[in-house]
């Protein structure tokens, strides 16, 4: 299949729904197994810091929920463009379905990243670049799901949702580069492409795999919530129908087509 043919089928709904079934599959059992690995083995067995002690161990679930959170809006971003230069509809779908995850994740990160600060920096909260980009994501994610639940009309709630989406993602690069650009609490990168953890291989092991997990978990939560999206906006679509036992295709196209031609005439 050429790229082309394959950009193709993704706007298709019924193309997508059939086969994010087994992607599902995959993503649920990757999440059981590497969020169950990395969470017993960062938080019951990886040896306490030699400066934060144990309190650090709550890293194992604030960095995956950060990480995931930010690229969540990056892919509503992405689906934002799509919408908005290709007019798919499953780019309105995909926002839609990332949503919750997404800002659930961020106020996870915000909240654990409280308990951290509080052993390490002395307080719940700092105004650090980080800290209030991060708050400003939620935002982002609070302003679009009310947006979306105000605005009854499809077409329109989907331009409006996407043009924010693919505004907001300058706030990505922000809140990652935030520790280089200005004075900050907060370390810099956990992981990079270039440098080599400053942290034993003891402790970034287990994040690394709950990080995997977590992604896995995104998916599988996205895509299937996608896929229930597409059956509700596709109720009345003939592929639908046979799906669950109704009538088939090739009985409800003729009645579909006489309908039609008595409302022509």
């Amino acid at each position: 299949m050429g790229l082309r043919e394959y950009w193709h089928k993704l706007g298709s709904p019924r193309w997508f729904y059939q086969i994010a079934g087994g992607w599902i599959t995959g993503f649920g059992i990757g999440a059981v197994l590497l969020l169950g690995i990395g969470l017993i083995w960062g938080l019951a067995f990886a040896p306490p810091d030699y400066q934060q002690g144990h309190s650090f161990r709550i890293m194992y679930v604030h960095v995956p929920a950060a990480m995931v959170a930010q690229s969540l809006y990056l892919g509503m971003g992405v689906a934002g463009f799509v919408g908005l230069v290709w007019r798919m509809k499953l780019a309105d779908v995909a926002i839609g379905a990332a949503l919750p995850l997404g800002m659930a994740l961020t106020a996870v990160a915000l909240f654990t990243g409280s308990l951290w600060g509080k052993p390490t920096w002395g307080s719940w909260w700092e105004w650090d670049g980080r800290t209030v980009s991060t708050t400003l994501l939620l935002f982002l994610y609070i302003g679009i799901y009310a947006l979306r639940e105000a605005l009854s009309q499809t077409d329109l709630r989907a331009r409006a949702s996407a043009l924010i989406c693919l505004v907001g993602t300058i706030n990505i690069p922000i809140i990652k580069y935030s520790v280089n650009w200005w004075q900050t609490l907060h370390q810099p990168a956990s992981f990079t492409l270039t440098e080599k953890p400053a942290m034993p291989a003891e402790m970034w092991l287990p994040l690394l795999v709950t990080v995997l997990g977590l992604y896995c978990f995104a998916g599988h939560n996205v895509m299937t919530r996608m896929r229930g999206e597409i059956l509700l906006r596709e109720s009345r679509s003939n592929w639908v129908i046979g799906l669950f036992g109704g009538p088939d295709a090739t009985e409800a196209k003729p009645a579909t087509a006489q309908a039609l031609t008595g409302r022509n005439r």
